[in-house]
């Protein structure tokens, strides 16, 4: 089996979320992406890529780059934000559709609720979901998964993040419990995993959940950074910003090990690198050559 190696846009700082401006241009992004020695990219924030479909295709094709699969953010503990997400998933599902891609990202919508950002990292039983708010959150995943595999034939990942509520292992847990596997995936984030809780070098996630994993996101995880978040309890936005992803093979995560995981279990899918990064910090470029160069050094 082989698994493919892309990237995507978080590795140059392009985030969906709200006050963090793009510092770099989508052309040069797509074109970095390409010099890095990649095969294909994510969508990024709405917009921030072409949305026509004809235009988008014309500058993949003209780089030789495929689109893999988009980072849908959704409200899902609100049973009243359901409509309006599910509108945001389809119009997705529809450029990506038109473009061959097979899979979206779902994920909560994550650095809205202050503790979680604040306690990322260091979740507590208390700070999670009631048994209630985990009745309607996975019930929302599953009608969003099964709107987009009844408009599309799309296959749903649902991304767990820290700075939301399905962050730790234990939550990942609860929401594979109550989502219906015919649906729902898992994109399985290994620098998420570990800064989440999971173990230091996340083999025990693809141990756990197997087939339901049907994208993965290649992060590391720096563990000294981890510590120093842990013990002087910094947020997320702050973690980041000190640079708890590092470049691959730099951190905890054994990324050989979980390729060859997958490789049993017949994966046959992309590895997006994402070296989450600020806007305007880090290295995007460099960076992504090394990561590229450190994948194909374990054979990938």
């Amino acid at each position: 089996m082989t698994i493919h190696i892309g990237n995507a846009p978080v590795s140059w700082g392009i985030f969906e979320f709200t006050g963090l401006t793009p510092k770099y241009t989508y052309e040069q992004v797509l074109d970095e992406i390409r010099d890095a020695g990649y095969k294909g990219t994510e969508l990024g924030p709405w917009g921030y890529l072409p949305t026509d479909p004809a235009r988008l295709r014309e500058e993949l094709d003209k780089r030789g780059l495929k689109m893999l699969s988009a980072f849908v953010p959704i409200k899902l503990i609100d049973p009243g934000a359901l409509k309006a997400g599910e509108e945001v998933a389809l119009r997705t599902g529809a450029l990506l559709h038109a473009l061959g891609a097979k899979i979206i990202v779902l994920a909560d919508d994550n650095l809205t609720v202050q503790n979680r950002i604040d306690r990322a990292g260091r979740i507590r039983p208390e700070d999670g979901l009631t048994a209630e708010q985990w009745k309607t959150f996975a019930a929302n995943v599953n009608k969003v998964a099964q709107s987009v595999m009844d408009k599309y034939g799309m296959s749903m990942a649902f991304h767990h993040h820290c700075g939301g509520y399905v962050e730790t292992p234990a939550e990942i847990d609860r929401l594979m419990e109550l989502t219906r596997p015919e649906l729902v995936g898992l994109c399985l984030d290994t620098g998420h995993y570990v800064y989440g809780g999971g173990s230091a070098d996340g083999v025990e996630a693809v141990q756990k959940y197997g087939s339901r994993i049907n994208h993965l996101h290649f992060k590391d995880c720096d563990p000294a950074v981890l510590a120093r978040s842990r013990r002087e309890g910094l947020n997320y936005l702050d973690t980041v910003g000190a640079g708890i992803f590092c470049e691959l093979g730099k951190g905890s995560v054994n990324f050989r090990a979980i390729a060859d995981e997958m490789n049993k279990l017949g994966y046959e899918g992309f590895a997006v690198v994402e070296q989450d990064i600020l806007p305007g910090l880090g290295t995007p470029l460099e960076s992504a050559r090394r990561n590229r160069e450190y994948l194909r050094s374990i054979g990938l």
